[in-house]
Order: structure tokens, then sequence, then C-alpha cells
């Protein structure tokens, strides 16, 4: 079984001030969304971008899937850009901007034979990857995530996404070289 999905960034997701009679109703849609298909429930999260280092670090998950027996949840962050610059006094806006590389990926990943042997899903968000991919590792109750380690400047400026996710990560983390 091979598939991908794109789901809404989490970004997205509006907080509502709703009445007591339409709570029900979003407590049921919000529950239809935290349960996943059973195939992917204990899966391995692994972030791809389509970088070296993340096509090592979907090699190694796909190997800890095959050998676990579970799914494969491929996680694309999308990119988000500031619309004005932080003043001091309120935080900066962020705007979507159409990622079409995940749909790239995505096609890349239906056509590549390295995953017939695991059931996956290819899932988008924009915004702090950290954060989604620690995101996702909760609602699929995730037994890893695996990433590719940042070399570079910028990692060592910013910090890498392998370190930060580590110190905050509720699950394993598996950093790839």
């Amino acid at each position: 079984m091979a598939g991908h999905e794109f789901s809404e960034p989490a970004d997205r997701k509006r907080k509502r001030v709703v009445d007591p009679e339409s709570a029900a109703d979003l407590r049921a849609v919000e529950q239809t969304r935290t349960h996943c298909d059973p195939a992917f429930r204990h899966g391995v999260v692994v972030g791809f971008d389509g970088s070296t280092s993340s096509e090592r670090a979907l090699a190694y998950a796909i190997g800890m899937a095959r050998r676990s027996g579970s799914g494969l949840i491929i996680v694309h962050v999308a990119n988000r850009l500031p619309t004005t610059v932080w003043a001091g006094c309120e935080p900066p806006v962020f705007v979507d901007v159409p990622d079409h590389r995940t749909e790239v990926l995505g096609l890349e990943l239906a056509c590549a034979d390295y995953l017939a042997e695991v059931p996956w899903i290819l899932v988008e968000r924009g915004g702090d990857i950290c954060h989604e991919l620690e995101e996702v590792g909760r609602e699929y109750s995730a037994d890893a995530i695996v990433v590719g380690s940042t070399h570079g400047i910028v990692g060592r400026i910013f910090g890498s996404v392998a370190g930060r996710l580590a110190k905050r990560a509720q699950r394993p983390v598996v950093v790839i070289p």
C-alpha cells in the first residue's frame, strides 16, 4: 500500500469562539482529525525536503519502518515568510507562500521503487519545522522522528533543526548525518 495525502497546514487552523450548541460539532470534527489510519499509528515520522541529508534520513526511516512493520509518515514543512518587520510592539504576521515543492516531492515519492515495501503518506505542514514534526508525531503517536543533520553556517548560528527537536520532542529523535 502506498500513497500520499496533503493535509491543511497547522498554522491555518484558527481558534474560534463558539457557542455551546456548536461545540459538540466542533469536538466531533476535531476527533475525526486526530484519529488516523491504523496503518500509520505508531509509525515513523521523517522530515523530508528533498535535500541530500533528508534523503539519507528517508532511507533510514524506510528501513526502520520496514523492520518494525509500521507505516512511514513523510512530512514536508512548507515555507512561510513574514509580511511585516517586527517593530517590537506586535509579533510579525506570517503568510503562506505557495510551495509547489510538496507536489513535486509527492510525485517523485509516488514513483520511487524504494517506497514500495512500506505503507507511506506525505503530510504537508506550514510553520516551524520542529513544532510541526513533533505535532505530526503526536497526532500519529509516532514511535520516532527521523531527521537529517544540518551542515553549514546557518545551523551554527540559528541552531539545527535536529538539535532543537531533540531538546523539545516527546519521543525519540534519530539524527542521520
